[in-house]
C-alpha cells in the first residue's frame, strides 16, 4: 500500500485512520479537508478543487482521507488501495458531536485554518443520510475500483478498523475485509 484513499461519512474516522496509517507506513497524509476548505469554511470551486487534488494525488507515496465524490475518480485513478469506512449512522453522528465538543472554538489539526470546528443542521443531515445518497455512488465506484485490480477495504466498525491496524506490518499488509459492501 503506497498510495491509499480514505473514503466514508463524516464522523467515521477518516483522519484519526489516515494518521494513524501515515505514521504506520511512512506515507505523507493528504487531508482533504484541509485543503479544500478556505478561511471562513469558504469552499474551493470546483476547476481548482480538481486541479489542486489532481496535483496532490499525482506523487508515488500518499493517503488521502475525505468523500468528495465528484473527485473520486481523481483518487480512484492514481491509488492502489481504497478503505470505506461504512460505519453505523448513529456512531458517526457520536463521533462528530464528541469531536465538536472536544474542539468547539479550535481549528483541528486536519482542518483548513480559519475553519473552527462547527456542527450544523447540514452537516448533522449530510451524515443522516449519507447512506441514502453518497454510499450507492461510493459503492458503484469502488466495484469499479475492485474490477479493475485495485484493492478495496470496507471496514465497518472501530474493532475492524483497529483489526485492519494490528494487521500492518512491514510490508504494508493488513487484514481486513476486502471487497465492497453489498
Amino acid at each position: 500500500m503506497k498510495r491509499i484513499a480514505i473514503v466514508g461519512n463524516g464522523g467515521s474516522g477518516k483522519s484519526v485512520l489516515a494518521r494513524e496509517l501515515g505514521r504506520r507506513l511512512g506515507l505523507p497524509v493528504l487531508h482533504l479537508d484541509a485543503r479544500f476548505w478556505k478561511p471562513g469554511w469558504v469552499e474551493t470551486p470546483d476547476g481548482e478543487w480538481e486541479a489542486l487534488q489532481a496535483g496532490l494525488v499525482a506523487g508515488d507515496e500518499w493517503i488521502a482521507d475525505g468523500n468528495y465524490l465528484k473527485t473520486l475518480p481523481l483518487r480512484t485513478a492514481r491509488a492502489d488501495t481504497i478503505v470505506f469506512l461504512d460505519m453505523p449512522r448513529l456512531l458517526c453522528l457520536r463521533s462528530v458531536l464528541s469531536r465538536w465538543l472536544r474542539s468547539r472554538g479550535t481549528t483541528r489539526g486536519d482542518m483548513a485554518p480559519g475553519c473552527p470546528e462547527r456542527v450544523d443542521l447540514d452537516f448533522v443531515k449530510w451524515i443522516w443520510n449519507y447512506r441514502r445518497r453518497s454510499r450507492p455512488g461510493i459503492l458503484a465506484r469502488l466495484r469499479e475500483f475492485e474490477a479493475a485490480g485495485g484493492r478495496v477495504l470496507v471496514l465497518r466498525t472501530r474493532r475492524e478498523v483497529a483489526e485492519f491496524l494490528a494487521g500492518i506490518g512491514g510490508a504494508g499488509e493488513g487484514a481486513g475485509r476486502a471487497g465492497p459492501a453489498p
